[in-house]
């Protein structure tokens, strides 16, 4: 299907069927950033018998390299071409998932999970890329809330599909499952994704590398405090590393001709904004993700089915919410965006006085205060930040959404796993409680910069966007 073809009839089938095959595509790679989790019992009691921090590390790998990867994913789609991208992505995805099912020891799972990954960063900007190609710019915020609604949906899905694979496999079939959903995908891709334009960008390996290498030493510093602790050699080096290396990232863009990201771009205050805001929306709820299938399955003996259905509510709020938040804000202005964030930090607060006694009832009312948050706010912030570049880098646009949202999901897992493991074997909700507390006074923190810097007013960015 050609691009001219799709834009020259807006209410056709063929564009209603590039939006359906784009949001699946985005929610199969974000659903196992949230499916691994229900995985978590079953993997640590396996033959593998990983560690507390290779249970963390099978989870982050790949939402590290996933979010990582994203702008110059994004970079490479804008330059040879986004279908390429989505179909190459999708292939990939399918191999580290069948690596990743076979793995005889924890190093080879989670090096299956980066190459998933790898796949999941090109398959990511591509789809939201090739869904602004075919839509008029009038209906351009309107396409970005669907993008974000599939990807905010996409943990609900997850935990689903992920609890039901889990309910009558072994933690292998989860991953099993995987390989044929990309390949009926990049099927249905093939057919139905326009080809797309090319435009020049710099997909920038050197400063990929930096960046991936940078975000990598951070989160191994998190993960590795409680068992080597907080002032030991190994965590003050990784997290000294990582500085040095996100310094050396951002000096090495500032002085070339055609970096990854230009961080003069964050000179755009709604830009900055909305990064930051939805970085730390998903930091809260990815968070959530990683200690409710324990919580549900440790602590209310739920099996992993049930567990999975259980984190349902959360779609209820972002459906209703995200499907009117662009309109509610152009409406009543900055109030939406801090509703939003307030409502992500109260429902966290709400999840820390969880025990193992509390009626599932009250558990579902603060799943169901979290997702409200979650779509009131992540719509507008999201599609502030693609307001804030140029058509022609959408590519980089979405990467960079995605960068965030990903990146923060990764530091989410890793601050909420280390809580965790900080707490021994003390009773698992009480250091849940903690981990909560912990995990909302962080957004709380984000989100107060993030509006602070939203309601300031915005000058033109002099930055080059590769």
């Amino acid at each position: 299907m050609t691009l001219d073809e799709v834009r020259s009839a807006p209410h056709t089938v063929g564009r209603r069927a590039v939006y359906a095959v784009m949001a699946a595509c985005s929610v199969l790679v974000v659903s196992l950033v949230a499916a691994v989790n229900l995985a978590i019992p079953k993997l640590a009691a396996s033959a593998l018998a990983p560690s507390p921090g290779q249970l963390l590390w099978i989870v982050d790998t790949y939402v590290l390299v996933f979010g990582c990867l994203l702008i110059p994913a994004g970079a490479l789609g804008d330059r040879y071409g986004r279908k390429g991208a989505l179909l190459t992505g999708l292939a990939l995805v399918a191999a580290g998932a069948l690596v990743s099912a076979v793995a005889p020891g924890t190093a080879v799972l989670i090096a299956g999970r980066a190459v998933t990954g790898v796949g999941a960063a090109l398959v990511m900007p591509a789809t939201l890329s090739l869904m602004l190609e075919v839509t008029e710019p009038a209906g351009r915020p309107q396409a970005v809330a669907v993008w974000t609604a599939a990807t905010g949906i996409a943990g609900v899905v997850g935990n689903v599909g992920g609890g039901l694979a889990l309910q009558y496999l072994p933690w292998q079939g989860l991953f099993l499952t995987v390989a044929p959903l990309a390949a009926v995908l990049g099927l249905l891709a093939a057919r139905f994704a326009p080809r797309g334009e090319r435009r020049p960008a710099a997909p920038d390996p050197v400063g990929s590398a930096l960046l991936v290498a940078g975000v990598g030493a951070l989160l191994y510093g998190i993960v590795e405090g409680p068992s080597s602790g907080w002032t030991s050699v190994r965590v003050i080096g990784g997290l000294l590393l990582s500085a040095a290396l996100l310094a050396l990232f951002t000096a090495r863009s500032l002085r070339a001709e055609r970096p990854l990201l230009d961080p003069r771009v964050f000179r755009v205050r709604r830009l900055r904004a909305g990064s930051l805001g939805v970085g730390v929306a998903f930091f809260g709820l990815f968070s959530l993700f990683y200690v409710n299938a324990q919580y549900l399955q440790y602590a209310k003996g739920y099996s992993p089915l049930v567990a999975g259905c259980a984190i349902l509510p959360l779609a209820v709020g972002m459906m209703a919410a995200s499907r009117h938040s662009i309109r509610l804000a152009a409406r009543f202005g900055d109030g939406v965006v801090a509703a939003g964030l307030a409502g992500i930090v109260i429902g966290l607060v709400l999840m820390s006085f969880a025990t193992a006694s509390t009626p599932y009832v009250l558990y579902a009312l603060c799943l169901v205060v979290l997702s409200l948050g979650m779509g009131l706010c992540v719509p507008v912030l999201s599609a502030a930040v693609m307001a804030s570049l140029p058509q022609d880098r959408a590519g980089l646009g979405s990467g960079l959404n995605g960068a965030t949202r990903e990146i923060g999901s990764a530091l989410g897992v890793a601050v909420m796993g280390t809580s965790l493991s900080s707490h021994g074997s003390e009773v698992f909700s009480i250091a849940m409680s903690f981990g909560f507390r912990v995990v909302a006074a962080l957004v709380l923190a984000g989100s107060l910069v993030a509006l602070a810097w939203w309601r300031g007013g915005d000058g033109a960015p002099k930055a080059r966007v590769g």
